[in-house]
């Protein structure tokens, strides 16, 4: 598509909004432009409409080079959005060229995980979880879109489907080093713990009668993790780092740093107790 002066604020601006528009300054004369330009032709017409193609021939158009400051050519401007985000000057390999296309379309997931969380933030939960589903057939290892479907099932009570949503974490995910993945599974082992647990009156009697009882001390604060009662559960397991810092592998001081995670919404009870397990480690 050729543009001029004329017809620019619709075939860029206004396109832009829709799909990334790449505007190829060129001209008859430039022989570096028969090499480029037949290439960008060839990989709009590839992408199927995920961006657009806008030719601009300098010797036609001076004013429109003017304005975006053209000196040598091929010279390509990105638009998205109806602004410039990017350019460059001469003849990119393909390769390279693709990268710069690749940077500039909307990832539809991505795309769909932001309509949730502003479905979320709106109190649209329905049009969240919806969002949450099609980023994840757009991208099934989209993590991160995934996490939040499953905090959002534990939120609304649905730790089975919760379960099923864990189990599909890619390795990365579950075998590498994520706080936000141990505060998930944190609150999964709880509620799977809470179904075989005595009742918590039974739990804190036990621990009253016997304070060195660190399994019942754990076992009362996975139930009350399972509930949410996250100051309860942070008491116990402050005192567990206090009277034995090997039991189980340190699972008190894990524990309640995968518990700083799930209240992240209560910043002032995490600010407390992460004072109270630093004088504890000290």
């Amino acid at each position: 598509m050729d543009t001029t002066l004329a017809t620019f604020e619709k075939d860029v601006i206004e396109a832009s909004t829709l799909a990334p528009v790449l505007i190829d300054f060129w001209a008859p004369w430039c022989g570096p432009c028969k090499t480029l330009g037949p290439m960008l032709e060839k990989l709009e017409a590839e992408y199927g409409g995920k961006w657009k193609l806008a030719k601009v021939n300098v010797d036609e158009n001076q004013e429109l080079a003017a304005h975006f400051q053209v000196r040598s050519i091929p010279h390509v401007v990105a638009f998205v959005d109806g602004q410039p985000v990017d350019q460059f000057i001469g003849v990119l390999p393909e390769g390279q060229l693709r990268q710069f296309i690749d940077g500039l379309i909307p990832d539809p997931a991505a795309t769909e995980r932001q309509a949730a969380q502003e479905a979320l933030s709106e109190g649209r939960r329905e049009d969240a979880y919806d969002a949450l589903k099609a980023a994840l057939a757009y991208d099934p290892g989209f993590d991160d879109a995934r996490m939040d479907l499953i905090e959002m099932l534990l939120a609304d009570n649905l730790a089975d489907d919760a379960h099923k949503e864990a189990e599909l974490l890619s390795p990365k995910t579950t075998q590498g080093i994520d706080a936000r993945y141990n505060a998930i599974k944190t609150r999964l082992d709880a509620l799977d713990a809470a179904a075989d647990l005595p009742p918590t009156d039974a739990l804190e009697a036990q621990v009253a009668a016997h304070p060195e009882d660190l399994e019942a001390r754990f076992d009362l604060a996975s139930g009350l993790i399972a509930r949410r009662k996250y100051a309860g559960a942070l008491e116990q397991l402050l005192e567990i780092v206090k009277r034995d810092r090997t039991f189980r592998d340190d699972i008190g001081r894990k524990t309640m740093l995968s518990v700083f995670d799930l209240a992240a919404h209560q910043p002032q009870l995490v600010s407390e107790w992460r004072r109270k397990l630093s004088s504890a480690l000290n």
